[in-house]
Formats: structure tokens, sequence, C-alpha cells
């Protein structure tokens, strides 16, 4: 059980396939959080903003990791998940393009989450 269930956080995964290991563990912390009661939101940056298209956490892999797939649709079903506009725009990626429930939001938004007083915010 986690501590403190009045607090929200606020996880930005700034790598994807590039830095696996790093990328795995924001969504298993975020995923964690959400099975905890915290409330969550995720934000994909860099590279792990591919993991907001269809598929494609379905087919990253990592050795005794759980899989990318299953902690983005918990997280998903319990917390938020946002893609960054600049990074989005570099590769492409438009509203509709991104799974259903995922939004895309610039930096002033996440500015306003991460500053919010019960907020605590990781980056990976």
């Amino acid at each position: 059980m986690l501590r403190d269930m009045t607090r929200s956080l606020v996880v930005k995964a700034t790598a994807g396939s590039d830095a696996p290991e790093r990328c795995s563990q924001a969504f298993t912390v975020a995923a964690t959080a959400v099975a905890g009661g915290v409330p969550t939101s995720l934000w994909l940056t860099g590279e792990s903003v591919w993991f907001a298209l269809p598929g494609r956490a379905a087919e990253f892999e990592l050795a005794h990791a759980a899989p990318l797939q299953d902690l983005l649709e918990a997280i998903l079903a319990g917390g938020s998940v946002t893609v960054c506009t600049q990074c989005a725009a570099r590769r492409d990626i438009g509203a509709d393009d991104v799974i259903p429930g995922i939004r895309i939001a610039g930096a002033a938004a996440f500015v306003e989450e991460a500053l919010q007083d019960d907020a605590q915010a990781l980056v990976y």
C-alpha cells in the first residue's frame, strides 16, 4: 500500500527504445502508482512519444520487464497520458494518430500539473 494517497504523481518519460531500461522504469513507476490509487499523469516526450501510437508499445521488449502495452493500458485506465506537443510535431504525429484517451499538450500544461501543491514530478 502506498503511504500518502493525497499526493499526485507526474512522470515524464524522455526515452523510448533508445534507452529501454529508463523507458520501462517510467512506465512501471506510473503503472505502480495508478495501481496504488495515486492520481498519476504520464508525459511522453522525446522518443517515448512513439508509444502513443497504436501497436507501438506491443513491439517494445525488455527482458524481465512487464510488457509496456500492459503498463500503458493500466495507466490509461486509471490515470492520464499526455504527449508533448513539440515532440509529436517533430515526428509528424497528430491528435488523430494517437491511442484514444491520450492527449497532446504543451509545456504549459506540464508545468501546471507539476506545480500543483500536492504533486511529485519524476523525470526518466
